[in-house]
């Protein structure tokens, strides 16, 4: 049973104090990464393609100052970038930062704790992001003014944007869909490396007053179901800069979850990586045998971004 009483009185709103809004995650074990996607029907007919670069030094002077910098090519979608720190105290970041549509100040939870981030994004021209990586651009060519000054001003840090260098792209699929055992929208996202490793990541926003209820609901939907808890969760970011990072100072850093790579969501019959293809460019589609990963689900809920992205993705 769940303690409750004059100890535990305004605990969470204490926590998450502060913040816009609350994201809830939870990483899914590898060896349940196929039974997940089957789950909710997820598949690589319905899901949202993404690569996802990040800019640091080899030894991460960024990420170990509180600060990512991530852009991203959204298929089918609008690009942007983002500037984001953590952690932030919401009470010491002044209002202006307000004003801007791509700012807000998140409050980031999962087993292990929570973090309170703040963030600003702004559009990228498409084309842009595959001419920093070519090397036609530097990577200060991603930021507008106003995320420099954030940066500079927030982080206090005045730093050389030519001494990053390029952490991707990352190939990712992303889901957003509903189910009728949660009343909260879940978010799923399959990253997948270079070296054909893969992180799963379920997820749910809610309103800062709603967090622990949410907190509550999401944890026991996972547990319902029957998802494991991943002893060895880490976040995305970290999973993703240091195996770059460890590539980039010649050698090979080991994700603290022992992930063995596998395939990804599949089209009817075929195994797919996140953007069609393995590490190197090179295809990687295979059969899939017995009972496919696309087969339909009967508690799947509605999904998002599906037909008009897949037609996309050939013109790209």
């Amino acid at each position: 049973m769940v303690e409750r009483g004059a100890a535990t009185k305004g605990k969470v709103a204490k926590t998450v104090g502060g913040a816009d809004d609350v994201e809830l995650k939870a990483t899914i074990p590898h060896k349940q990464i196929h039974w997940g996607l089957r789950r909710y029907n997820l598949t690589a007919n319905n899901d949202e393609e993404r690569h996802i670069y990040f800019f640091d030094t080899p030894d991460l002077a960024l990420f170990n100052a509180g600060v990512v910098m991530r852009a991203r090519r959204i298929v089918g979608g609008e690009h942007d970038s983002t500037v984001k720190l953590r952690p932030v105290d919401p009470r010491t970041v002044p209002a202006k930062w307000k004003k801007y549509a791509g700012f807000k100040i998140e409050a980031d939870a999962s087993e292990n704790g929570v973090v309170k981030s703040a963030s600003l994004t702004m559009p990228v021209a498409k084309g842009k992001i595959k001419r920093v990586a070519a090397g036609e651009l530097g990577v200060a060519a991603l930021l507008t003014d106003e995320q420099q000054r954030f940066l500079t001003e927030m982080a206090r840090l005045e730093f050389d944007l030519s001494r990053l260098m390029i952490m991707g792209p990352m190939l990712a699929q992303r889901w957003k869909f509903t189910d009728p055992a949660l009343p909260w929208p879940i978010t799923a996202e399959l990253w997948r490396r270079d070296d054909g490793e893969m992180i799963f990541e379920a997820s749910i926003k809610a309103p800062v007053v709603q967090a622990a209820v949410a907190a509550g609901g999401f944890l026991a939907h996972l547990a319902e179901i029957g998802a494991e808890r991943d002893h060895a969760q880490e976040a995305k970011t970290r999973w993703a800069l240091e195996h770059y990072a460890g590539k980039a100072r010649g050698k090979t850093v080991k994700s603290t979850a022992t992930r063995v790579a596998g395939k990804p969501a599949a089209r009817k019959g075929a195994a797919k990586s996140p953007a069609g293809k393995g590490p190197g460019g090179k295809t990687a589609a295979k059969k899939v045998k017995g009972k496919a990963i696309a087969g339909k689900s009967k508690t799947a809920g509605t999904k998002t971004g599906a037909g008009k992205r897949r037609r996309a993705k050939s013109k790209r």
